[in-house]
């Protein structure tokens, strides 16, 4: 089997990661990748490090490797319409992101979608993809060492209005501790006692999940796919998008060490059991043999 995987992110953020992941996971599979990635961005170097075959993404050599392979495999918007036009192998999209569909025509293309979560699977739906088309495939993050640490942690997301770093450092302040923004999460986890993953709209959230893989317990905005790996008061906290209420949740985990340890431990099972990148190479698996069938 020979994929090809276009993605088009500028950053290293969840997206790019699980892309990294998935061909990883399916090297030892015995599956050929190429990926097509823009030129400089830090997917593509990262992929190359690792001894794969990178290329520069763009619609003529999309459209020409998309003949030489078994499967196209688009992983994000901008990939997404590059191989909606310019055709070729089957085509499978990875669907991210909570917001409505746009183009039903652009939708119409793919052969079967991979939606990160539930709530995508419905956003799908409600924009007119039948169901049939639609495979939840849910994030894989490394199961990491569990963190000894005692600060609260939070993502340094200033750069995206849909995320909450402003609203993490207000509830911070009212409840009277001091917040670590961090734009290494994996490297500062180490350092976590408690996750703050805050949020307007959210696919899933893989970083979250890496939070819950070193047995920190989370506080998350009630939003999208959160709930689905975020359950309240078993595997962490859930709160609506209001300071005093995330002030709230923080200043419980504080005080009460025995509850985090609890949240952090149940967290990190339910990683183990359903988050890996194992799940998910195997779930995306299931999916291209049932497109190519």
């Amino acid at each position: 089997m020979r994929i090809l995987h276009l993605d088009a992110g500028r950053e290293m953020r969840g997206g790019q990661w699980q892309v990294l992941r998935l061909i990883e996971g399916l090297a030892a599979a015995g599956v050929e990748s190429t990926l097509l990635a823009r030129p400089g961005a830090p997917l593509a170097a990262a992929a190359r490090e690792r001894g794969f075959r990178v290329a520069p993404l763009g619609f003529v050599r999309a459209a020409l490797l998309g003949r030489r392979h078994d499967l196209v495999h688009a992983h994000d918007a901008r990939s997404h319409s590059i191989a909606a036009i310019v055709g070729g192998a089957p085509l499978v999209v990875s669907r991210r992101v909570a917001f409505p569909v746009g183009s039903r025509s652009k939708y119409a293309r793919p052969r079967q979608y991979l939606a990160v979560s539930e709530f995508v699977r419905g956003v799908l739906v409600a924009g007119g993809v039948p169901e049939a088309k639609i495979a939840v495939v849910y994030d894989g993050v490394p199961v990491l060492e569990a963190s000894a640490g005692d600060r609260v942690l939070a993502p340094a997301n200033f750069d995206d209005p849909q995320k909450g770093a402003l609203l993490a450092m207000e509830a911070a302040k009212l409840a009277g501790v001091e917040l670590l923004l961090t734009c290494d999460l994996e490297r500062d986890l180490a350092q976590a006692a408690i996750f703050v993953y805050l949020t307007h709209a959210e696919g899933l959230g893989s970083a979250a999940l890496l939070a819950m893989s070193a047995a920190v317990p989370v506080v998350a905005s009630r939003v999208g796919g959160l709930p689905e790996i975020v359950r309240d008061r078993e595997t962490g906290l859930l709160v609506d998008n209001e300071p005093r209420a995330v002030a709230s949740a923080i200043a419980e985990l504080v005080r009460d060490p025995a509850l985090a340890r609890r949240l952090g431990q149940a967290a990190r099972r339910a990683v183990v059991e359903n988050f890996t990148p194992d799940h998910m190479v195997r779930r995306t698996m299931e999916v291209y043999r049932k497109v190519l069938s």
